[in-house]
């Protein structure tokens, strides 16, 4: 076999796509409006202000008194509500994500209390004894989960402030802090997986596995919170692969291919790399035809498949490399969709290796869909 080849079918283990959040790229911000009768309220206005980057949204709440915003870029917003034109409450500092809408509830009668309000002394003449006190024990039971809930966002908040700047024992502090103060946000587990992750990935030896592990239960904790989420089994299939653990990798990204079809082909194409680099590589050809038959101009996947195929050629009495047939195909159509991708110069060698040149009939390849 020739140097050449020989030096690109011995290759490293494939890198696999980590994080799915940054596949999808807008987020939603909803919630239930009560108003100052404590019953729903339709047609209230909702501004959604983005504080990181300048952007401003609006909405109005339906005839339940429900709002829904979609289509938002992730970030950090200042909610409010507007009734007849007036501010009536807020809330600051909003933190939007990929895996779960963000809720922001308001009732109007609870905050109008909170501020002292005169909004309804009629009603409270006409109160019980017993009424005033159960309504004075709400009123303090609410001000209490608004600083809860404001202390777990300050966390979270900190923990993704901290996670954007790369400090990773940082954000690994603020949303171990965040998981104390409530332990049933899913979001909150995840993303100290994500930041025991990549925190690992600073460590030597035991310390390092000692963070995969921590990273693992972290996931393990945001899909028993929610199961249904199939970037949280991507994520943990991708630990899982780091930790060894590849039948239990797999399985992971076969569930996340199952709960997510439209990304289907990405998470195909990490349970190929999974099966490549444990040398399961009749099983890594129909991960990744499963993933071209899914998103055929993935350009990664036509090359590894490719590469798959170079590794059960074979050499004819003359000494001529003979592939399997379509070979020479998945590195002309990488060749195609990616003529300046990282591995171009590999599909070259491989392309001259059968006797080939670069089809150059395409003079300008597709356009990819985003990924």
């Amino acid at each position: 076999m020739p140097a050449t080849l020989r030096k690109f079918l011995i290759a490293a283990p494939m890198t696999l796509l980590f994080s799915v959040a940054c596949w999808g790229q807008t987020t939603v911000i909803e919630g239930d409006v009560k108003g100052d009768d404590g019953k729903p309220l339709p047609n209230a206005v909702i501004k959604i202000d983005r504080k990181d980057i300048k952007g401003s949204y609006k909405t109005k709440t339906d005839k339940k008194g429900h709002y829904f915003y979609g289509g938002l870029p992730i970030g950090t917003y200042k909610v409010s509500i507007e009734v007849d034109g007036k501010e009536r409450d807020a809330m600051d500092n909003v933190s939007t994500h990929l895996s779960a809408n963000s809720e922001v509830p308001f009732n109007l009668q609870e905050s109008a209390a909170r501020a002292g309000g005169a909004a309804a002394p009629e009603q409270d003449r006409s109160m019980s004894a017993e009424q005033r006190a159960a309504n004075e024990k709400k009123m303090k039971e609410s001000a209490a989960q608004m600083a809860k809930n404001k202390a777990l966002n300050d966390a979270f908040n900190a923990g993704k402030d901290a996670a954007n700047a790369k400090n990773w024992d940082a954000a690994v502090e603020s949303f171990q802090k965040a998981t104390e103060l409530d332990p049933a946000q899913h979001v909150v587990w995840a993303n100290l997986g994500d930041a025991y992750t990549s925190q690992a990935k600073t460590k030597p030896g035991a310390e390092q596995m000692a963070g995969l592990d921590k990273a693992s239960a972290a996931y393990q904790k945001a899909i028993e919170l929610k199961p249904d989420d199939p970037a949280y089994h991507n994520n943990y299939a991708l630990v899982l692969a780091q930790q060894k653990k590849f039948p239990e990798a797999q399985a992971e990204l076969t569930k996340a291919a199952q709960l997510d079809p439209p990304q289907a082909g990405k998470y195909y194409y990490n349970l190929g790399a999974v099966l490549v680099n444990t040398g399961q590589t009749d099983a890594a050809v129909e991960a990744f035809k499963k993933t071209l038959e899914l998103d055929p101009n993935y350009a990664d996947a036509h090359y590894q498949y490719g590469l798959i195929l170079m590794g059960k050629a074979t050499t004819s009495a003359d000494g001529k490399i003979v592939p399997p047939p379509g070979t020479a195909d998945e590195f002309q159509k990488y060749m195609q969709l990616a003529p300046n991708g990282p591995n171009a110069d590999a599909a070259k060698a491989m392309l001259a290796t059968l006797g080939q040149t670069v089809d150059t009939q395409f003079s300008k390849p597709p356009a990819q869909k985003k990924r």
